[in-house]
C-alpha cells in the first residue's frame, strides 16, 4: 500500500513512568509505531505543568520539534552556549546532533509537542556538557 492514515485519537498513549528504562516519566503517543514508520521517529509527548524533557543531545538524531499546546521554556544550544527562550503554541524548533536540547511546561494547562526525529534510531541521549571543546 506504502501509505497509512490513523486519527491520533485512536493510537494508544504510552505511560513512561511505568517503564523504567526510559525516562522521562511523561507519556507519549508513538505515532510513527501505529503508522509503520523506518526511518522516522514521530512522538506526540504530553507534559503536564512543570514536566520537562532534561537538557540532552544525540549523537545521530536530528529532531524538529513543533508545540501543539501550552507554554514551554527551551534550553537550547551546545554546552556552555546554552539560551533559553519561551514558546507557545505554533513554535518550532529543531535540534541537530550533539546539540543540547530540553524544554519545560511553564504554563498552568497540559502541553502537547509533536517531536520528529530522523534518522530512526535507538538514540538515548547524551550529556551535551560531555561534548564541550576544551
Amino acid at each position: 500500500m506504502g501509505y497509512e492514515v490513523v486519527q491520533t485519537d485512536d493510537v494508544p498513549t504510552t505511560d513512561l513512568s511505568k517503564i523504567d528504562e526510559v525516562p522521562p516519566d511523561l507519556e507519549i503517543t508513538a505515532l510513527d509505531e501505529a503508522l509503520g514508520a523506518d526511518q522516522v521517529n514521530c512522538k506526540l509527548w504530553y507534559f503536564e505543568p512543570g514536566e520537562e524533557i532534561r537538557y540532552h543531545a544525540h549523537s545521530q538524531q536530528e529532531e524538529l520539534y513543533y508545540v501543539l499546546e501550552g507554554e514551554f521554556s527551551l534550553k537550547l544550544g551546545r554546552s556552555g552556549e546554552e539560551e533559553y527562550v519561551e514558546v507557545g503554541p505554533g513554535a518550532a524548533w529543531l535540534a541537530k546532533p550533539e546539540i543540547g536540547h530540553g524544554h519545560r511546561n511553564v504554563g498552568d494547562e497540559r502541553g502537547v509537542v509533536l517531536a520528529v526525529g530522523a534518522p530512526a534510531v535507538e538514540d538515548p541521549g547524551l550529556d551535551p556538557h560531555s561534548l564541550r571543546d576544551e
